[in-house]
């Protein structure tokens, strides 16, 4: 949408809430590179200094990192989840585990009440492809599909705030455990492998399925307490 029709005065403000509207409409999701500066400018038909201006400040606010060299992404969904992030960055390990267990152990409840075939059906994908990419020993895929069978749990409880706030804080949650699991096994001499080695989430799927919210609770409230002791000093 063009903007040259404004006025200049709050024409970064302006610019600052189109690319906020993109974002929050999905059509940028948490991960995504933006279109480069130039490209922006031609769309909204702003000068580019204007879009650097709002670049830097939804930067400034968490929901995009301008990566050097590489591109700007989309860090957060909201300036909560950008703060949030910020935070998690700087806490412990099993402070963020603490985090994680709040959210997927409700989410887990809900999902086995509200859970559509459909939900069942990605559930099920993300279960097969963790369960491969374990196979294979893969630690960076074995995260990133790990992430994605919570991340369709919580889509299955149908809470678009629950989602919102996984989506805003998880990646960074996630992030923490693989690194530490990196150094533990560099510092070990082993090849790397993913923190939480033979935690099985089978007995989770299966509850959800069941529509059995006690059972699901159950089952998320294990592995995380099996993640936390595996975090203990």
């Amino acid at each position: 949408m063009p903007l040259a029709s404004t006025r200049r005065t709050g024409l970064v403000d302006q610019v600052i809430s189109q690319l906020r509207a993109q974002i929050d409409s999905g059509e940028w999701g948490i991960g995504d590179r933006i279109p480069t500066e130039s490209e922006l400018s031609e769309q909204l038909e702003v000068g580019r200094n204007t879009v650097r201006e709002a670049v830097r400040a939804l930067a400034h606010a968490g929901l995009l990192e301008i990566r050097q060299g590489a591109g700007t992404f989309v860090r957060a969904s909201s300036e909560l989840g950008g703060a949030l992030r910020r935070r998690l960055e700087r806490s412990r390990v099993r402070e963020n585990l603490e985090v994680r267990r709040a959210l997927e152990v409700e989410a887990a409840r809900l999902a086995a009440l509200r859970h559509t075939e459909e939900d069942m059906a990605d559930i099920d994908r993300a279960m097969a492809l963790r369960e491969s990419t374990w196979r294979d020993r893969d630690m960076s895929a074995f995260v990133e599909a790990d992430f994605t069978f919570h991340r369709a749990v919580v889509n299955a409880t149908h809470n678009t705030l629950l989602i919102d706030l996984y989506d805003d804080i998880a990646q960074v949650v996630y992030a923490s455990i693989a690194h530490t699991a990196y150094e533990k096994n560099e510092e070990e001499g082993a090849a790397p492998t993913p923190t939480g080695d033979g935690i099985d989430h089978s007995k989770l799927t299966e509850a959800i399925r069941a529509a059995d919210p006690t059972a699901a609770v159950r089952e998320a409230t294990c592995y995380i307490d099996e993640l936390l002791s595996l975090t203990e000093e």
